[in-house]
């Protein structure tokens, strides 16, 4: 990687601490939060029932847009990132017990499109 370019990628990293902890939208960027791919079960589904009992998750539901595919790792993104959204998509509204990324690439898929 060019100095350059490992530069301006140390800088997305430490922004939100430089900012005094919120994330910055940089050029207008969004942000998403999911859960990490090495979450266990358990913390997964401890995720789906904390978010989902401060936000509205029916899209979930059996039917719904985003409820296939219907695994926990998939529900609890959708439902972390309807939570991180809904408080402030501060870094620690997806912190999740260190179980939730925050992402800059729309996480969306066929109709089930993650809020913004």
């Amino acid at each position: 990687m060019a100095p350059k370019a490992a530069a301006l990628c140390l800088f997305l990293l430490l922004l939100p601490f430089i900012s005094g902890g919120n994330l910055v939208m940089v050029n207008g960027q969004k942000t998403w939060c999911v859960a990490k791919p090495s979450s266990d079960q358990a913390t997964l589904l401890a995720n789906i029932n904390y978010a989902c009992s401060q936000v509205d998750c029916r899209i979930l539901q059996k039917g719904c847009p985003c409820f296939y595919p219907d695994n926990l790792m998939n529900h609890a993104s959708v439902a972390m990132n309807l939570y991180y959204q809904a408080k402030g998509r501060n870094h620690w509204n997806c912190d999740f017990r260190n179980s939730g990324l925050v992402v800059i690439t729309d996480p969306s898929y066929f109709n089930c499109i993650y809020a913004s």
